[in-house]
């Protein structure tokens, strides 16, 4: 599961022009859940947003980074995006298929929920409406925008698995030892 979380002042979600959604302070977090996705990236996330320190400590303002929206008493709005799910390392069209599909995803994310208002308070867990086209409007405070995984960024073709090659990040090169005394002398 990926999310990209956003602090924010406001936030809603309009459908066909009437607003079905919005909090004030908190979070705005739009969701993409994985083909392979289960309980376990659940927990992960919900785990991480709520602790996620986004907020000034609030008995000192100048103090950033310090608290969570659950220390700040502050709203999270919800939105499921399978978009977050694209690979557009190949063409210009992106391509969904990591996404899990409409019905299953649907659970899942109603699962998502449920461990969000469980784990903190369901009247602070605000939502969209899953599948329709939604307007989102949203003050980012900041800006501050994370983005997190389940995974920590898994979601990568493997050449065993698509036949093809995927970019590896390469390791710092080595520097090559100094080179012996004797060595440096017949070198001058």
């Amino acid at each position: 599961m990926r999310a990209v979380v956003q602090k924010v002042s406001s936030a809603s979600v309009k459908v066909d022009g009437e607003t079905i959604s919005q909090i004030s302070r908190g979070l705005m977090v739009l969701v993409g859940i994985g083909t392979d996705d289960n309980e376990s990236d659940i927990l992960v996330l919900t785990k991480k947003i709520l602790a996620l320190k986004v907020f000034a400590d609030p008995a000192d303002p100048e103090k950033y980074w310090k608290s969570s929206v659950q220390d700040v008493d502050g709203e999270i709005l919800c939105v499921s995006q399978f978009t977050l799910m694209a690979n557009t390392s190949k063409g210009n069209k992106p391509d969904f298929h990591r996404a899990m599909g409409s019905s299953e995803s649907r659970d899942m994310y109603a699962t998502f929920l449920q461990k969000l208002g469980q784990s903190y308070n369901p009247e602070k867990i605000k939502d969209g409406k899953f599948g329709a086209m939604m307007d989102v409007s949203l003050t980012n405070e900041g800006p501050v925008t994370f983005t997190l995984d389940s995974r920590k960024f898994e979601y990568v073709d493997t050449p065993a698995a698509s036949g093809r090659s995927t970019p590896k990040t390469k390791a710092p090169a080595k520097k090559p030892p100094p080179p012996a005394k004797e060595e440096a002398d017949s070198l001058s």
